[in-house]
């Protein structure tokens, strides 16, 4: 397994781990390589697991920025990496700054957003607003997928069949629509039948997008298109699947699924493979240049 000399350089790292697999894995990539890993994991998303993988395992509150930025420079973590979802609603609770009590660091990081209200609050803003405030301190972001780039899915069919000519269509036309989505940093998923958008991604998240595809799709068999941004950070919000993301497909009503290659990570790649085989969901995944 190889990585960039950026990487191989430090013998400690910070990971902030979200919710899902995702941080598991690359804890576990971590470890195999003979780093020593150091997990602020977020509260009421991180699987307390990471603590029997991980040399410290500590809960923290989303909003206490500058405790996990010293919690890093403390143990000599020079590098960090994220890995995992946020669930952002819970940013839209009522009294949600009161009920976080945010500290100093997230109120520097944040002014803009929560004081003079000079940015806005999409994922690239957020997240941007983050790494900018460790990288100050002396902690640089570096992409998760340096660590296993095996994760990212290279070109081609995943599943034992492919899609028709006319769902091919269907994935064409959904493609540019998600392109226009992410550009705008909107959400990553779309999900269309015959060309006409049923349901598209916004703060609630794939799985979501996907089940009120089904509610309004009562015929099924519709297709999910969930591609990178046409600018996408690789060091945050990178679109990933897995054997749920099947799952919720199938009981959704939907058929096929297709990802971006080279951008997206295909967790548990050889079980999400089978459990698409068994459930007769199709998996494509495309190069930009293929979709337009």
């Amino acid at each position: 397994m190889s990585v960039s000399n950026s990487v191989t350089t430090a013998k400690k790292i910070g990971l902030v781990a979200g919710w899902g697999r995702f941080p598991i894995v690359v804890a576990k990539a971590l470890k195999q390589q003979g780093f020593q890993v150091y997990c602020i994991g977020v509260r009421g998303h991180a699987d307390p697991v990471l603590a029997e993988i991980c040399d410290d395992f500590r809960i923290s509150g989303l909003a206490k920025t500058g405790a996990q930025a010293r919690y890093f420079r403390r143990r000599g973590c020079n590098n960090a990496t994220m890995a995992g979802k946020i669930f952002k609603t819970i940013l839209f609770e009522k009294f949600a700054l009161i009920r976080h009590l945010p500290d100093l660091g997230f109120m520097r990081c944040f002014f803009s957003v929560y004081v003079t209200r000079n940015s806005d609050r999409r994922d690239d803003t957020m997240l941007g607003l983050i790494t900018n405030y460790f990288d100050k301190r002396g902690i640089k972001f570096l992409p998760a997928t340096d660590y296993a780039p095996e994760l990212l899915v290279s070109n081609g069919t995943l599943t034992k069949y492919g899609p028709s000519p006319n769902e091919i269509k269907d994935i064409q036309f959904g493609w540019k629509m998600a392109r226009e989505m992410g550009r705008f940093d909107i959400g990553q998923s779309v999900v269309v039948k015959d060309r006409v958008v049923m349901a598209v991604e916004a703060i609630e998240g794939t799985d979501e997008c996907i089940k009120r595809a089904g509610q309004l799709c009562a015929g099924g068999g519709f297709t999910v298109v969930k591609v990178a941004k046409p600018n996408q950070d690789m060091r945050f919000d990178v679109p990933t699947i897995g054997v749920g993301t099947i799952e919720t497909i199938h009981n959704a009503g939907g058929k096929i699924l297709a990802i971006e290659a080279e951008k997206t990570i295909v967790l548990d790649q050889e079980q999400t493979v089978a459990t698409a085989n068994r459930l007769g969901i199709l998996s494509m995944r495309y190069r930009v240049s293929a979709c337009g």
